[in-house]
């Protein structure tokens, strides 16, 4: 990307100042190297939804940004409804709540050396994986309502999970607005045998160690020490919200011109908060962020059992799961005033600092976990929302390395078998449905995401706690 486009307003903050139909300026956390790499695209999508009516502060892209479906993924925007501003299902992104979840074992590296091959083989047989993969739930229409208004709360209900598992996931678990009278019957298809289940692409199950411990006070908070083994569960809404991204955008592009907004590219498609469109997205995307949530605590579930058999007796505490696609109604301080404002995050995770009121109470003096996965093969972090974020994007931060190549790219430079005997080779143990998966997933394809998880942080987004190393991945 030609930086000479950008105004720099410190080491990790470009600007790209409001011009021709833009409402505000555009900005972009990165160090000169991310920013230099970035395709031309994230300059040009970021001006675009600086575009769009009722935007509010900048559009903002994350360190690891790089091209999606009219936002750019990495990409975060706030609207005012009561400036006219929109919701955009390009904004929010296909795979609705996808998110990290983090999972505490008690364990450490030297327990799980010396059966790891086992434990990757009971994880590979419990907890289905790959492009429609499908689980032992089968959902019949009054389940599906249950599971879409509950979210993790039914999950629950349905024996999958502890009690205390609720505290540490956003929204306690259940996404409130959630109306499942908006979701198609072929989203609801899609979904029926589909919990509990990875799905496929750049989602895992990972097993990991903490390799470094950056901030040890919040690292001790979090539970986290040197050595210390976690699972990392990446996932989100499986079909159903795919099709529900498919076909809002195509409503809302139909109707944009309805409400005289002129999109600067129709992946751009959005509809006002308080228009009959932007209300039945709202409720679908909420009711599909319910099923991303029920989902990884089903996964935790079958993640727990995996354990039991192989370390009797082995208690796997929530850490946190936080999700990084989404639209949200949030308080923040906008033009000096508090004000409610729809942040769209997509590719970006939630980083709410110190005292904030949503954190639970043991969390509420460190900061939310912000996690950030790594590619296959590489490391994952383990950062602290910060006061400081809330300035910055909507308190907002990164949500790991940001792809580098096409998943076509990656199949024509890498072979999945010669991935997994490497990995193998490094006490990485990967199992997985496909070998063409792997390849797409190899590690090279990503952005190096120190370099992004150091960017994200000298630019005050979040506060880096722990640096996690893999031992053994599950992908679809």
């Amino acid at each position: 990307m030609d930086i000479k486009r950008f105004e720099r307003l410190d080491q990790n903050t470009w600007e790209i100042p409001a011009q021709g139909k833009m409402r505000v300026s555009a900005i972009i956390y990165a160090d000169r190297d991310l920013l230099e790499a970035m395709d031309d695209k994230v300059y040009q999508q970021a001006s675009n939804v600086a575009m769009l009516p009722g935007i509010v502060g900048h559009s903002y892209a994350m360190p690891d940004a790089h091209w999606g479906y009219g936002f750019p993924i990495g990409g975060v925007a706030a609207f005012d409804a009561d400036e006219g501003g929109v919701v955009s299902a390009g904004g929010v992104g296909f795979d609705i709540s996808c998110g990290v979840r983090c999972l505490l074992t008690g364990l450490v590296r030297e327990d799980i050396a010396p059966r790891a091959e086992e434990l990757a083989d009971e994880l590979f047989a419990r907890v289905p994986a790959g492009i429609g993969s499908t689980g032992r739930i089968h959902l019949d229409r009054a389940g599906m309502d249950a599971m879409l208004t509950g979210g993790a709360r039914w999950a629950l209900d349905q024996g999958y999970g502890k009690p205390g598992d609720l505290e540490r996931i956003e929204e306690r678990g259940c996404m409130p607005g959630a109306d499942p009278a908006q979701v198609s019957e072929r989203a609801r298809q899609r979904q029926r045998d589909e919990m509990g289940t990875l799905g496929s692409g750049n989602h895992y199950l990972e097993v990991q160690y903490v390799d470094a411990v950056h901030a040890a006070d919040i690292a001790a908070r979090f539970g986290l020490r040197e050595g210390d083994v976690v699972v990392s569960i990446h996932c989100g809404s499986r079909g159903l919200g795919h099709q529900i991204g498919t076909e809002y955008l195509r409503l809302m592009a139909t109707s944009a011109s309805r409400h005289g907004i002129l999109l600067p590219d129709r992946e751009l498609a959005c509809a006002p908060l308080r228009s009959d469109v932007g209300q039945s997205y709202l409720g679908a995307m909420r009711a599909a962020i319910n099923c991303a949530l029920a989902n990884r605590q089903i996964i935790t579930h079958l993640t727990r059992q995996a354990f039991d058999a192989v370390f009797p007796g082995c208690s796997l505490e929530l850490l946190y799961d936080v999700s990084h696609n989404t639209c949200k109604p949030e308080t923040h301080v906008a033009g000096g005033r508090k004000r409610e404002l729809y942040v769209h995050r997509k590719g970006a995770t939630r980083a709410f600092g110190p005292r904030h009121p949503d954190l639970p109470p043991a969390l509420r003096e460190s900061g939310q976990p912000v996690l950030i996965g790594g590619s296959m093969g590489t490391c994952s972090y383990v950062l602290a929302g910060t006061d400081a974020s809330e300035q910055r994007a909507f308190g907002s931060a990164c949500h790991g390395a940001g792809r580098a190549m096409s998943r076509r790219q990656a199949r024509r430079q890498w072979q999945g078998r010669r991935i997994v005997d490497q990995l193998g080779s490094e006490g990485i143990r990967i199992r997985s449905p496909s070998l063409r998966g792997v390849a797409e997933e190899a590690p090279l394809a990503y952005k190096d995401v120190t370099a992004v998880v150091d960017a994200a942080e000298h630019a005050g987004l979040a506060r880096k706690i722990a640096r996690l190393r893999p031992l053994v991945c599950i992908k679809g």
